[in-house]
């Protein structure tokens, strides 16, 4: 054999080797293409409908009004006390939207954009601080922007909690949380030729629990401190890894009655058919998380 044959067969075998490493690489690359598609499959059939997407979620819709034209001077206390709640529960694992001195367009975005985060393990909270008034047994949020002089302008401008719960409800949400911080007593009353004090018994859809500041009918007054009674004593309490939700809201109701000496007592109506809880470490452990 020449040199010339000698290089030839070289580069024959120099060829060959190029050759079954790159056949090497595609099948290699086409078994993990493979596997990932099969992993991707299953699950998909392990999670069917999209429900991967549908992880267990906390979220909040946190509205305080102070600035109402019609009042002789702000409230301080609901926004105080929206910013306070923020905090708490943020630390707690919430997804908060917060807003403050809310018009009645700005309330309803508000709503819009939570129902947009909702799905089927979703706990959802409302808390309101700001005037509330009760219209035919039906108690309305009031919007700083509100403009009432009779009582079907409450129902006209004001912002239903019993429609909002209703349409969390219909969005599948798990479990439902209002805190509503309203029973005071407001500038419009002397406006009606009739008139119902403080808020109506507010009707909790299936698998809620509600807290009001006051007793159906009854009016709070605000008391000196940064943030209202009702507040103050509920942040004592939002955290407890000890207690339920349902005992959290109880425990706030006897603190805020001892506190005011009987003069304030809160209102806590419960549907829930879970052991909820706020505090997120227990939250997560009762969901598996």
């Amino acid at each position: 054999m020449d040199l010339r044959q000698l290089s030839i067969s070289r580069r024959s075998t120099t060829i060959a080797a190029v050759l079954v490493g790159l056949v090497s690489l595609a099948i290699g690359a086409h078994a993990a293409l493979n596997k990932r598609s099969l992993d991707v499959a299953k699950a998909a059939v392990a999670v069917p409908n999209g429900e991967a997407a549908k992880q267990p979620s906390r979220l909040a819709l946190v509205i305080g009004n102070g600035h109402y034209p019609d009042a002789n001077a702000p409230l301080a206390q609901p926004i105080n006390d929206a910013r306070a709640m923020t905090a708490a529960l943020r630390r707690e694992g919430f997804d908060v939207d917060v807003v403050e001195d809310a018009s009645r367009d700005d309330m309803n975005r508000a709503v819009g954009r939570l129902k947009t985060k909702i799905n089927s393990q979703s706990v959802v909270m409302l808390f309101f601080g700001g005037y509330g008034i009760q219209a035919g047994r039906e108690s309305y949020m009031i919007p700083v922007d509100a403009a009432i002089w009779k009582e079907s302008d409450v129902r006209r401008e004001g912002v239903s909690i019993e429609a909002v719960l209703n349409t969390i409800k219909e969005q599948g949400a798990r479990a439902k949380i209002a805190v509503i911080d309203a029973s005071r007593r407001n500038p419009y009353e002397r406006r009606f030729r009739t008139f119902s004090h403080g808020l109506a018994p507010i009707t909790a859809p299936d698998n809620a629990l509600i807290l009001s500041s006051a007793t159906p009918g009854k009016v709070a007054d605000d008391s000196g401190g940064q943030n209202s009674l009702l507040v103050t004593e509920l942040l004592n309490n939002i955290g407890s890894k000890a207690a339920g939700a349902e005992a959290v809201f109880s425990k706030t109701r006897i603190a805020v009655s001892r506190a005011s000496d009987g003069e304030q007592v809160p209102s806590v109506s419960s549907s829930l058919l879970e052991d909820l809880h706020l505090a997120a470490d227990v939250a997560a452990e009762k969901t598996g998380g």
